[in-house]
């Protein structure tokens, strides 16, 4: 049984929060698709407390849909998180998130994010703050250190699970390697060996169906959090879950519907379109003309322009056998978790 705090999860694989991808529509087409968990991108704990309008949209979620619905928060100090989790929790939120693992300077410096791996104390105490504050399970995304000659992944988890963490989630890299190299998944494996009883989410190059079962093979860990490997190809979690891969008429539907998804989220039809293009994007990866269609819609600004480009790219496109498995043209650095 796959237990996280006192929710059952219908299987192993989990979305992974990642900023300007795990907003409200992505989510919900990953759950329909089969993810059994998709926690939000990071949400600033300090515009929460502020009520910032900005920051509140991050809010907003599919209750028919996500099921458990997971905020993760970001920030460094506990009395603060605390706070925030409190506004979450008023909004809905089941679970709670702690981003320990983001890697970017602006969270960084202020003591958030990866900068929490450098405090062990502090980040317990965030968990205990949350835990106090809001009665909700608390669960945290860590990565295996700052860098390779300080890796306290073992020390984190276990001041972590001691104040109270329902579950882990490790990207297995350091926070200096950013999202380069390869992700160790021997440090997943020893989290698990060390802290049986504490939920194990592995994380960091799962692009595949057999990435995903070798993980779980390989490291013993409860799940597999899947990030960029999701990126266009959200049917990722039905393969995994023994159904097909989209045909092309599925996928030209799909992405239609997120592009309208997403323009209602956002507000503004124009800068709707101007952000979904890194969508259109990695949607098009590894299909045959793939590159005319990025170029192509990097230049329209009106929705029924991109419409009619996404219905005659997708609808007829195909995999293409000599794409390279990354093509330089497709930025994933956007999605930062």
């Amino acid at each position: 049984m796959l237990k996280l705090g006192p929710y059952t999860l219908p299987n192993p694989y989990i979305l992974a929060p990642m900023a300007g991808v795990s907003e409200r529509p992505f989510r919900v087409i990953a759950f329909r698709l089969g993810a059994a968990l998709c926690p939000t991108e990071l949400v600033s704990a300090q515009g929460l407390m502020r009520q910032n309008q900005r920051t509140l949209k991050y809010l907003r979620y599919d209750a028919q849909v996500e099921k458990p619905y997971s905020l993760q928060i970001f920030g460094g100090e506990p009395e603060a998180m605390a706070l925030a989790a409190k506004v979450g929790k008023d909004a809905g939120a089941q679970i709670i998130d702690i981003n320990m693992g983001c890697p970017v300077k602006k969270v960084v410096r202020n003591g958030a994010g990866s900068g929490l791996l450098c405090d062990v104390p502090r980040a317990a105490a965030v968990v205990r703050a949350i835990r106090d504050a809001t009665g909700l399970p608390v669960t945290c995304k860590i990565r295996s250190g700052w860098d390779a000659q300080s890796l306290n992944y073992l020390q984190m988890a276990e001041s972590l699970q001691e104040a109270g963490c329902a579950g882990l989630a490790i990207h297995a890299r350091t926070r200096a390697q950013g999202y380069s190299g390869q992700a160790d998944w021997s440090h997943i494996a020893s989290l698990k060996r060390h802290f049986p009883e504490l939920p194990i989410m592995g994380n960091g190059d799962v692009k595949t169906v057999a990435d995903a079962h070798r993980m779980l093979d390989a490291t013993g860990c409860d799940f597999v959090m899947i990030g960029r490997g999701a990126l266009g190809n959200p049917w990722l979690f039905r393969e995994l879950t023994g159904g097909p891969p989209a045909t092309p008429e599925e996928r030209c539907e799909l992405v239609l519907e997120h592009a309208q998804a997403h323009a209602e989220f956002f507000g503004d039809p124009v800068g709707a379109v101007r952000s979904f293009r890194r969508h259109l994007a990695w949607y098009a990866h590894g299909l045959k003309g793939a590159a005319h269609f990025r170029s192509e819609v990097n230049q329209l600004d009106s929705p029924q322009a991109v419409e009619d480009s996404v219905r005659r790219f997708f609808a007829g496109a195909d995999t293409d056998p000599s794409a390279p498995l990354e093509e330089p043209e497709v930025d994933y650095r956007a999605a930062l978790g």
